[in-house]
């Protein structure tokens, strides 16, 4: 006997009504069955935006091995080390907001790809920073020969991780961009921002579309796959709006048009590229379910409360019921509000580039 109409018989989870996150915001999990699951064992790395960071810090304070091939050198103190953005990222090449940005880093860390810009000035002293990692090293370099030793021994780094994780975790988190007019390198911010000087027949203003940004992704996944046939991807959004937009409308405006089509791209990789997945973190933030608890006052952080139900969906589904992700060990109150605090100040420490657009 046929149903009355196609609608009858699918399960709960496709329709709105029987979603329990509209009782309980704590309960909505809106993620689907995953391909392949993620052990201990498995090297991760992670890149991408501000997001992304989020994202590491939980995977390697949860028993996982986030794969860390730029470590601080073994005389480095460790609160230097951390002022020096060392194992903040797998590799430490800062965030990478576009996928134009991360095809020419690939491109760049394999030798295919040599842009013109090496160096910028950093305000007006004798030191230097590195236009593709400008706030990576906080007093910049001292001259253009240490960065450029720097680089090659980031590059390496870099190549390294590709060449030896099992899974790439790569955050998707702008559309916008500024380019070098001669080559079209990619900046992760405009000359001036944070150093470097601003003239504007020297750079341009991009602003991807679905096409550009879909084919700069493809490109760049199948590059690693060249060079590491087994890797699996899992690929997300950044629910963290846009700080500032170059095109003449309102940011939220922009915001809404740059993660549609981050959305949209992400969705076709998972139809074309075999052994990639998307997981919805910026579903899981924004959605009205959780009725905007998840920002902060200036309705643009994501606070720890956010992070925890984004990691807490992940270690769910890609690791099983058994991981906590960042959960209180104890269930106590009082261990519940020191880690709240202690992820809180982590969240601080969050280095974004996008917020220096701000200083005005």
């Amino acid at each position: 006997m046929n149903p009355r109409h196609p609608y009858v018989g699918l399960p709960d989870r496709q329709f709105w009504k029987h979603e329990p996150g509209i009782a309980d915001p704590a309960a909505f999990d809106p993620v689907s069955d995953v391909p392949f699951h993620i052990t201990p064992e498995d090297k991760v790395v992670t890149a991408g935006s501000c997001f992304a960071q989020h994202v590491a810090r939980r995977l390697s304070n949860s028993g996982f091995n986030h794969l860390i091939t730029e470590p601080a050198p073994a005389f480095v103190d460790p609160d230097l080390a951390e002022r020096f953005n060392y194992g903040m990222f797998s590799a430490r090449y800062g965030n990478i907001y576009t996928t134009r940005q991360l095809r020419q880093l690939v491109d760049r860390a394999y030798g295919r790809f040599r842009p013109l810009a090496a160096f910028w000035p950093k305000d007006r002293t004798e030191r230097v920073i590195d236009p593709f990692r400008p706030q990576i090293q906080p007093e910049g370099f001292v001259s253009e020969a240490e960065l450029l030793a720097d680089r090659e021994s980031h590059f390496a780094a870099v190549r390294s991780a590709f060449e030896n994780m099992d899974v790439f975790v790569f955050t998707l988190g702008l559309t916008e961009c500024w380019a070098d007019v001669r080559d079209g390198a990619v900046f992760p911010l405009a000359p001036g921002v944070a150093g470097g000087r601003y003239r504007p027949g020297e750079v341009r203003f991009l602003n991807f579309d679905l096409e550009e940004t879909l084919a700069d992704l493809l490109a760049a996944l199948a590059a690693i796959r060249a060079v590491n046939p087994t890797i699996r991807f899992i690929l997300t959004v950044s629910p963290v709006p846009l700080n500032a937009t170059m095109e003449p409308r309102h940011v939220y405006v922009s915001s809404a048009w740059s993660k549609s089509v981050l959305r949209l791209a992400a969705e076709r990789v998972t139809r074309l590229v075999p052994g990639s997945v998307y997981f919805p973190s910026y579903e899981i933030i924004t959605a009205p379910h959780v009725r905007g608890r998840y920002f902060g006052e200036d309705c643009r952080e994501v606070l720890p409360d956010g992070v925890d139900h984004v990691m807490r969906l992940f270690f769910r589904h890609f690791a099983g019921e058994g991981r906590a992700g960042g959960e209180a060990s104890d269930g106590s109150a009082a261990t519940q509000t020191r880690e709240h605090v202690a992820d809180l100040e982590n969240c601080l420490r969050i280095l974004c580039d996008e917020e220096a657009i701000a200083n005005r």
